[in-house]
């Protein structure tokens, strides 16, 4: 008998801990780029009780995600998307930043809006650099937000020669992630279905770690330090703000954007993170 299906995309440790509290009693199936990825979650997911099965994705592949898409409904109905699949500034240089976590994000807002059923909901992992980034125009934040998806890497303002570090690329693709989750959520709205972002700050992963002992690792500990919460976050903690949109507590919410980051941004803009 077919079962409600749970896709998580980037099944790391925030995903691993999105699913457990979304999962329970449906088929999760987790993709990622690399299937050895993949095969690690579904152990840890499987000897816990869940019932799992894993795939692989390149979640920047027209193709790839299509692929997903009717490997996931030949499961059950898509009842829930969890897309934490990325790439951090200290991991790839600007145009594969923009690829994936801008273009992939779109492309996986756009397949999966096309099928999941009503009463679903998906949650899209972006990040608190998207809030540090200065405001855009408002025929910016529309180009991101509304763009056709195979015509988004040619907006002016997202050629290498205006996005000329990693950093700048990663901003702009998580402003734009929450952006598209605005917009999609109309679309997704259209077959009752919802869909949000949620932009942790530093939270405790191996891609986190990869930042803490890169090139701007000195600058993360500050942010760290500096935050009203005086520490980095949990998978955990982001998988209750998670769990809260994906279910029935958060039947109202769609659309919308959460900052999770402990202070780190209130910082910047109004505390001693404040850029000189």
């Amino acid at each position: 008998m077919k079962k409600n299906v749970i896709v998580v995309i980037g099944p790391g440790q925030i995903g691993q801990a999105i699913a457990r509290r979304v999962g329970i009693g449906k088929h999760v199936l987790l993709a990622d780029m690399r299937s050895d990825n993949a095969n690690a979650a579904a152990e840890i997911l499987g000897n816990a009780g869940y019932e799992v099965s894993v795939a692989t994705v390149d979640a920047s592949s027209r193709a790839a995600v299509r692929a997903l898409v009717e490997t996931a409904a030949g499961l059950g109905d898509i009842t829930g998307v969890i897309h934490a699949a990325g790439v951090s500034p200290s991991q790839a240089p600007p145009a594969t930043i923009l690829k994936v976590d801008l273009y992939g994000t779109a492309l996986v807002l756009e397949e999966f809006g096309n099928v999941i059923t009503q009463g679903g909901a998906g949650v899209v992992i972006a990040s608190q650099s998207g809030h540090r980034l200065p405001p855009l125009t408002v025929e910016q934040n529309r180009a991101l937000a509304t763009t056709p998806v195979e015509e988004l890497l040619r907006l002016p303002f997202l050629q290498l020669d205006q996005v000329k570090d990693s950093l700048h690329a990663y901003q702009l693709s998580k402003r734009g992630n929450s952006l598209r989750v605005m917009a999609e959520a109309v679309r997704w709205g259209k077959r009752g279905a919802r869909v949000n972002t949620i932009s942790p700050g530093i939270i405790m992963t191996p891609l986190a770690k990869d930042e803490l002992s890169g090139p701007r690792g000195e600058g993360y500990r500050r942010m760290i330090e500096m935050s009203a919460a005086g520490r980095a976050g949990t998978p955990d903690e982001v998988a209750t703000v998670a769990a809260l949109l994906m279910g029935p507590d958060g039947a109202f919410i769609t659309g919308s954007d959460f900052l999770m980051d402990g202070g780190v941004t209130s910082a910047y803009w109004y505390g001693e993170l404040a850029p000189k």
